[in-house]
This record gives structure tokens, sequence and C-alpha cells, in this order.
């Protein structure tokens, strides 16, 4: 599992729009978006970080560096 810090998400409808964005990128499964703890966490298999960081910048959040 990997676990990346999400910056700008502060409702219910942010998590759901990054679990969707997310859950649509083949290769990442076991998706959890957590909002407390500012988080997405999923298991990767072989996606590059650059198509993960742009499906959340296309939705309006980022990816914690």
């Amino acid at each position: 599992m990997i676990t990346l810090k999400i910056k700008g998400m502060s409702c219910q409808h942010c998590v759901g729009s990054v679990q969707k964005a997310l859950e649509e990128i083949a290769g990442l499964s076991e998706v959890r978006v957590d909002l407390e703890a500012a988080s997405a966490t999923f298991v990767n298999n072989g996606v590059d970080l650059e198509t993960i960081k742009n499906a959340v910048k296309q939705i309006g959040f980022e990816l914690e560096e």
C-alpha cells in the first residue's frame, strides 16, 4: 500500500472526487481516501507518479511532495 498526502480536501465531496479520480486510473486498486488524514492510500501496480499527480491536479487538488 502507498499513502500520499493530498492538499485542499475540505469535505466528503472532495473525498469522493479524489476517490473517483484515482479509481479511474488503470493499475490502482484498493483506493481509500481519508479526509482527516488528508491522504489517499492505494495499491499501485506500475502506475507512474506523474499520472497520479495529473489526475489529482485535474480535479483541483495537489499531492504533497
